[in-house]
């Protein structure tokens, strides 16, 4: 279980994050919304110690990672894909994958359970990340985060400009690695996309997490969409 304490985190002397908490269980998706500028990738930039917190805590199954060097975090069981992906353009699809191989100690079988996840890139091994389609490249981010074979999988606005067949390719994968067990957390602006799978959700709102409510409970309450989304 990934546990957030009061998180407060800031870029320079501009505070982004003011006490935010939430947790995302194994075998449960978490999704974070809010405004843009909210502070939602702010979130995981802290989680994963990019933006160093100011105060509050992350726990992973009771272990503090506050101190921990940003390198080691991953180690501990923590996939991130961030928003826009960060490839290596020039590497090849295989090896974009073996640098997620080896950051962690994991099983043999890795490798071929990430290809039969993703089968497109089983074909495009050999060929530079940088020269795939965006929703490849978003199946390649996604596979070299589960290269960790992650507790926790960290998820920055997975289907963003990508067209309908692929945003359901991706989503089909998160539901699968929440049915895994994995703990997920999801941030994710398109509100269907969102409704559709989420078990908790929460609201950021000006660098605060203002409600959680059930996945249900936001399908049944387009007021709260309209109030904290505007949508």
């Amino acid at each position: 279980m990934l546990e957030v304490r009061g998180l407060n985190s800031a870029y320079g002397q501009v505070t982004v994050l003011h006490g935010v908490s939430l947790t995302a269980q194994s075998g449960e998706i978490h999704c974070v919304m809010g405004r843009n500028g909210a502070g939602k990738t702010t979130l995981l930039k802290t989680i994963m110690g990019i933006v160093p917190a100011l105060s509050g805590d992350v726990l992973l199954d009771g272990q503090s990672l506050n101190t921990l060097p940003v390198h080691e975090i991953p180690k501990l069981g923590i996939g991130y894909i961030p928003q826009g992906r960060r490839l290596f353009p020039e590497l090849t699809v295989g090896e974009n994958i073996e640098i997620g191989l080896m950051t962690r100690k994991v099983s043999p079988d890795t490798r071929n359970w990430i290809l039969d996840l993703f089968p497109p890139l089983e074909n495009r091994l050999g060929q530079q990340a940088g020269t795939l389609s965006g929703g490849e490249q978003q199946m390649l981010a996604t596979a070299r985060a589960l290269a960790l074979r992650p507790k926790v999988l960290l998820l920055d606005e997975p289907t963003e400009g990508l067209q309908p067949s692929m945003i359901e390719q991706i989503r089909q994968v998160v539901i699968k690695m929440r049915d895994q067990g994995f703990a997920i957390i999801l941030v994710e602006q398109q509100v269907d996309a969102v409704v559709s799978i989420a078990d908790k959700v929460t609201i950021i709102e000006n660098g605060k997490s203002v409600e959680t409510i059930s996945g249900e409970a936001l399908k049944t309450s387009p007021e709260k969409i309209r109030k904290y989304l505007g949508v």
